[in-house]
């Protein structure tokens, strides 16, 4: 089964630092606000899904020290990391509760079996995508360590190795972090789901040598039309899976569309410390006097896209806007 990226208990948020991985696999209690808007901005919790479920936790200490008010915890919060839509949705629900009196642990408890029960359905929906199509790149982490349990990109892959499919993962490392070498790695190899790691600039060679059957990776905001933002380096993989003629999957949960949004030409980008480039495990790798730009994420357009697989089935881009106006509707 996948991994458990967090869990709250007697009053305090429990993480995998994720930090750690995976030389060593540290768990952080946590009892104040500050300290989970600290995790996720430290990128000790990570992946759009788990930040939303960890802000939503987070609103929960803020609410029992008694020292906030709901607005200025949730802006707290929302200040760590500006692309992920999720960190604002997990917020906001128990911001909502707070504010009305209502009971906020049971809030965020329902946000987190919410999120966990779609990203089981991600997986049951795209799993048939790759009965036949068993050699999938991905880009960065979307395992149960970026969404709590099972995962976005990897749920269907999941889902269809259990059904049989013989699922081989080709895992970008995605610099400059190694989100793909560090923790998508480490959960298939405690799966036990055959993968090698690449380098990032090795997926065109994969891609256009016939090696690859289909590439899949999550979102951390997705406009309305269908573009959308995640891990800096998958805007090259869309466009080069599509010119090879590969099909190219995002899966996400229902929090990581922004309705609001029409498309990803105003999506914040977040820009992260020019050391997170200059430096390697600690140590300098470039001459003292240059400088970095970070970029953590970038924007991809909806024509580079297949299909989205959602908690709701596969949809393809050109149905996305209505598929979140019934969406909408049945909820009003």
């Amino acid at each position: 089964m996948p991994v458990r990226a967090l869990w709250f208990d007697h009053g305090a948020l429990f993480i995998i630092d994720q930090r750690r991985l995976p030389a060593r696999t540290v768990v952080r209690r946590m009892t104040r606000l500050t300290e989970a808007a600290e995790a996720i901005r430290t990128l000790a919790v990570r992946g759009a899904p788990a930040i939303g479920v960890a802000a939503a936790y987070g609103m929960v200490l803020g609410h029992h020290e008694g020292r906030y008010s709901p607005g200025r915890a949730a802006r707290l919060l929302r200040a760590t990391r500006p692309t992920a839509v999720d960190l604002s949705v997990g917020s906001e629900v128990v911001r909502r509760a707070w504010a009305s009196g209502g009971d906020v642990e049971a809030a965020a408890d329902a946000y987190r079996r919410e999120i966990v029960e779609e990203c089981h359905r991600i997986g049951l929906a795209g799993a048939p995508l790759f009965a036949h199509a068993p050699r999938v790149l991905t880009h960065c982490n979307a395992g149960a360590l970026a969404t709590v349990e099972w995962g976005t990109a990897l749920a269907p892959l999941r889902v269809a190795r259990e059904r049989g499919a013989r699922i081989f993962v080709w895992v970008d490392e995605t610099r400059p972090l190694l989100q793909g070498s560090r923790l998508t790695a480490w959960e298939l190899a405690r799966e036990r789901i055959p993968h090698a790691v690449i380098a990032d600039n090795a997926a065109g060679h994969y891609l256009s040598t016939g090696q690859v059957d289909a590439v899949i990776v999550g979102a951390d905001r997705i406009a309305r039309n269908g573009d959308f933002a995640n891990k800096i380096g998958t805007y090259e993989k869309a466009v080069v899976a599509k010119e090879n003629g590969i099909p190219f999957y995002v899966a996400a949960p229902w929090s990581t569309f922004d309705g609001g949004r029409r498309t990803g030409r105003s999506i914040p980008v977040e820009e992260r410390s020019e050391e997170e480039v200059l430096s390697f495990a600690g140590t300098r790798v470039s001459p003292e006097r240059s400088h970095a730009r970070n970029p953590a994420f970038d924007v991809t357009p909806f024509r580079f896209v297949t299909a989205f697989v959602t908690p709701s089935g596969v949809v393809r881009p050109t149905a996305l806007e209505r598929a979140l106006e019934r969406r909408l509707a049945g909820r009003s």
